[in-house]
């Protein structure tokens, strides 16, 4: 795995390139399949959609050729490069932090290209989130610790933090048993 960078995109522009790999699409289905398989983790109107594939164009992560097709208007078709393919798998193996916009969006969505792409690497993204929030809620509980106590409005900012974080650490044990994911 690669030294644990942070990203710090929040774009579904990696979702869509994932799609792309499994072999060359169409916008208007590409759309679809984002919809259906990631619909509840993103919102991504088919606008959106367009333009982050017209900016993975501009950026030479995809490329686009016409497709005439019989009494049907012409189809850009589009296709993950090398470039972009390189990028897809390097973004996989990114840390995401901790916060849980992060989470919910790129962990989930890392997860899912994962199980599709590269199934054994599902136990170290795992263990890696895992051991992000641990030590998150460990540096949260000290500073909680040391706070004085007429900083308020520090230690509620805090505190609502580090329960954030241990809910968040309870629903990695339901994705660890989701996936079967030993303890180690």
């Amino acid at each position: 795995m690669t030294e644990n960078k942070h990203s710090g995109n929040l774009s579904p522009e990696f979702a869509l390139l994932g799609f792309l790999i499994a072999g060359q699409s169409h916008g208007y289905d590409l759309h679809q399949k984002f919809t259906a398989e990631l619909g509840h983790v993103w919102h991504l109107s088919q606008s959106q959609a367009y333009a982050i594939l017209k900016r993975l164009e501009t950026r030479g992560d995809i490329s686009a050729h016409i497709v005439e097709q019989e009494k049907l208007p012409a189809r850009q078709m589009l296709r993950i490069t090398a470039q972009g393919r390189k990028r897809f798998f390097e973004w996989l193996e990114l840390g995401i932090g901790t916060n849980a916009r992060s989470i919910r969006l790129e962990f989930l969505t890392r997860l899912f290209f994962a199980q599709l792409h590269r199934p054994e690497s599902i136990s170290q993204i795992y263990r890696s989130q895992t051991n992000e929030i641990e030590s998150s809620i460990v540096k949260l509980e000290t500073l909680i610790e040391h706070l004085p106590p007429e900083q308020v409005y520090n230690r509620l900012s805090l505190d609502l933090r580090l329960q954030q974080l241990r809910l968040i650490q309870n629903w990695m044990a339901e994705i660890r048993t989701q996936f079967h994911i030993s303890r180690i």
